[in-house]
C-alpha cells in the first residue's frame, strides 16, 4: 500500500514554498521553494505553485491524502476562497481550494498566512502548551492571527488577526490598503526601506517618519553614510536589510528609522493585546531578524501601550519562515 502524504502549500509575496509530510512526523519528507518572476500575476504564481508541488510527488510517490494553504492575503476560509492580494494582482475572488482539489484530487483547506503559521506555531512551535496566542508576521507585510482554544479564530468574515491594516499613525505613510499610517505601512519591511530611502532623498519629513530624527542621534558617524555605502552609493536600492545591518554598525539614520519601526509595531501589539489579553504573542518574518535593540524596543513600547495587569510574553517564533508551511500540515492533518 502506497505511504499516505499531506501536501502543504505557502503561497508568498515573493516566493511559494512546498512541503510534503507523512501524517504525525515532525520532519519534512521532501521541501522546495521557487521565486516570484519580477511582475507575476496569480496565474504565473499558480502555475509556479503546482509545478513544484507536482515535482515533489513525482519524486516522492505515495497516495495524497490532503492539501493544506497558506496564502499570504485574505481568505474566506470556509470557502476556501482567496479574496485578494495585496502585493499580486490577479488573485481577487479566486476558489483556489476548488482549483487545487480538481489539480491534485485530494481535499484542500485554505486559509490566511498569518493565521496558519499562528497554527502552526501554536500546533509545532513556540506556542506549544498556551491556551491563547497571536502570531504576527512582520516581512513584505504585516498580518496577525489568533489562536485560541487551540483553533484559529477568523473572526466574523475571516478578516481577524488583520492587525497589519489597525492605523497606528492617523495621517502616516501611505499603505497599500488606501488608507494612511496602517502598522504595515510603518513598520513592515517595505516601509522600513521606504522611510529610510525617504530620509536619504531629503523627504522624511513629508513621510513623518515617527518621533525619531537621525540627526538628533548623530554620533561618531554622519547619519546615512554607512546605509548609503551598503546600498552602492544609489539610495532606491536600499532594503529593509541594509537598514538593519546599517544599524548594527552605529549608522544613526538606519537606527532612527528602525527604532521607528519598533516603536510602531509595539504600539500596534500593546492595543491587540488590551483587546484580547493572549498568553503569548509570537512574532515571526525578516523583520524580526533585525537584532537585539528592534526586540527591546518591541516589547518596551508594547508594554507601555498594554494596560499592567496583562502578562503576555512577546517571543520570537521557533520555526522561522516556514511557519505558514507547518501550519498549512496541520491544516491538512485536520481535513
Amino acid at each position: 500500500m502506497a505511504r499516505a502524504l499531506l501536501l502543504a502549500l505557502d503561497y508568498g509575496g515573493t516566493k511559494h514554498t512546498a512541503a510534503l509530510l507523512v501524517p504525525g512526523e515532525r520532519t519534512w519528507l521532501a521541501h522546495g521553494r521557487v521565486f516570484s518572476s519580477p511582475g507575476a500575476d496569480a496565474t504565473c504564481d499558480q502555475a509556479a505553485m503546482l509545478d513544484l508541488a507536482r515535482r515533489l510527488l513525482r519524486e516522492h510517490p505515495g497516495q495524497l491524502t490532503a492539501v493544506g494553504v497558506s496564502f499570504g492575503g485574505p481568505v474566506d476560509a470556509t470557502r476556501g476562497v482567496v479574496r485578494l492580494s495585496h502585493h499580486v494582482p490577479g488573485w481577487e475572488e479566486t476558489p483556489l481550494a476548488a482549483r487545487l482539489q480538481a489539480e491534485l484530487g485530494a481535499p484542500v483547506a485554505v486559509d490566511n498566512d498569518a493565521n496558519v503559521a499562528a497554527l502552526g506555531e501554536w500546533t509545532f512551535g513556540a506556542g506549544q502548551g498556551c491556551t491563547s496566542l497571536l502570531y504576527v508576521t512582520v516581512s513584505t507585510g504585516i498580518g496577525g492571527g489568533w489562536v485560541l482554544a487551540g483553533r484559529i479564530w477568523g473572526g466574523a468574515d475571516g478578516m481577524a488577526g488583520e492587525i497589519g491594516h489597525v492605523v497606528v499613525r492617523p495621517g502616516g505613510v501611505p499603505c497599500v490598503c488606501g488608507k494612511n499610517g496602517c502598522l504595515e505601512a510603518e513598520a513592515c519591511g517595505w516601509g522600513i526601506a521606504a522611510k529610510a530611502r525617504a530620509w536619504l532623498e531629503g523627504g522624511g519629513e513629508r513621510l513623518k517618519a515617527g518621533n525619531r530624527h537621525p540627526e538628533a542621534d548623530s554620533g561618531k558617524q554622519e547619519a546615512g553614510t554607512a546605509l548609503l555605502a551598503l546600498a552602492g552609493g544609489r539610495s532606491e536600492a536600499v532594503t529593509a536589510q541594509m537598514v538593519a545591518q546599517a544599524a548594527a554598525e552605529g549608522d544613526p539614520l538606519a537606527q532612527a528609522v528602525l527604532d521607528d519601526a519598533a516603536e510602531a509595531l509595539g504600539a500596534g501589539l500593546g492595543g491587540a493585546i488590551n483587546l484580547m489579553n493572549p498568553e503569548r504573542v509570537v512574532l515571526g518574518g525578516g523583520v524580526t531578524k533585525a537584532g537585539e535593540r528592534w526586540w527591546q524596543i518591541v516589547r518596551d513600547t508594547a508594554r507601555r501601550h498594554a494596560l499592567p495587569q496583562t502578562r503576555v510574553e512577546i517571543v520570537p517564533a521557533a520555526l522561522g519562515d516556514d511557519a505558514p508551511l507547518w501550519g498549512a500540515a496541520a491544516l491538512a492533518q485536520a481535513l
